[in-house]
């Protein structure tokens, strides 16, 4: 993966991307572009008549605050020994990214996070940019401190397209790791079951363990995180959003649930 493109923001899960995409760099030679996007929706109204105006005192105290931001970043990146640019943008954070993923090999974002104080917790656009970025993204939970490249992966396998395609997109990462499972949840015969990726990997030089767990009505992300503990996986790769985003609200599912307990980092992509 040489173009990481990390998303810069003062919150409580900066330092976990910032250390996600340096422990990715350093294992694949790569190249980070920080991008730190000023979200000008937040601070732009609208009055009656169908004006538009920005909080010039609030904007004031952001650019004050993403200055402070980008010096202390460039002074750690300076002795860390990788390769990086700085970008700075104005608009839509959202639009940026998938704008500017187009010629990424990954996109590191944070975990969505409930915290005491929303003002320090992490823009939740991890969602949104997985669904529409023509790139994988890497979810990191504000907790974690480093990305164990070359520990134990495991892949999330149920056969569908977002499964196919995050399979592939990690294909360089899973390069790199000490052993790769494909964990596969269901009481049913699927067109590509998990012997099917485990061939395809094969042919790109990747042995793979294969573990097939029978549903028996249990909630599948549960499951899957039941089993990344007990392998100890260092980060998870599955496929975003098989179902429509409506239906996940509405009924939940896999996507859901993970980015909102995982404990480790997961590599999405739709």
């Amino acid at each position: 993966m040489k173009t990481i493109l990390l998303h810069v923001h003062d919150d409580a899960g900066q330092e976990a991307r910032l250390q996600a995409s340096l422990d990715l760099a350093r294992a694949t030679g790569g190249h980070i572009v920080c991008a730190q996007i000023t979200p000008l929706e937040y601070f732009v109204g609208t009055d009656p008549f169908g004006g538009m105006y920005a909080v010039k005192e609030v904007l004031a105290n952001l650019r004050t605050q993403e200055t402070v931001e980008r010096a202390r970043i460039e002074a750690r990146l300076a002795t860390e020994g990788v390769s990086w640019d700085w970008r700075q943008f104005d608009g839509n954070v959202v639009q940026t990214l998938v704008s500017y993923a187009r010629l990424a090999d990954v996109v590191v974002l944070s975990q969505p996070r409930r915290g005491s104080d929303p003002l320090t917790e992490p823009i939740p656009v991890v969602s949104d940019v997985a669904i529409h970025a023509r790139a994988p993204v890497l979810s990191v939970p504000a907790e974690t401190r480093s990305l164990d490249v070359g520990g134990k992966a495991m892949v999330a396998w149920g056969g569908s397209y977002e499964a196919a395609h995050a399979l592939r997109f990690a294909l360089p990462l899973l390069r790199l790791a000490g052993s790769v499972h494909l964990v596969e949840i269901t009481d049913e015969t699927r067109e590509f079951p998990s012997t099917a990726a485990a061939e395809y990997l094969s042919r790109h030089g990747i042995a793979a363990e294969m573990r097939e767990i029978p549903h028996s009505g249990r909630d599948t992300g549960a499951a899957l995180l039941d089993e990344a503990s007990t392998l100890g996986a260092g980060y998870l790769v599955m496929g975003a959003y098989g179902h429509s985003r409506l239906r996940e609200m509405m009924l939940g599912g896999v996507t859901r649930k993970l980015l909102g307990e995982a404990p480790i980092p997961l590599l999405m992509a739709h």
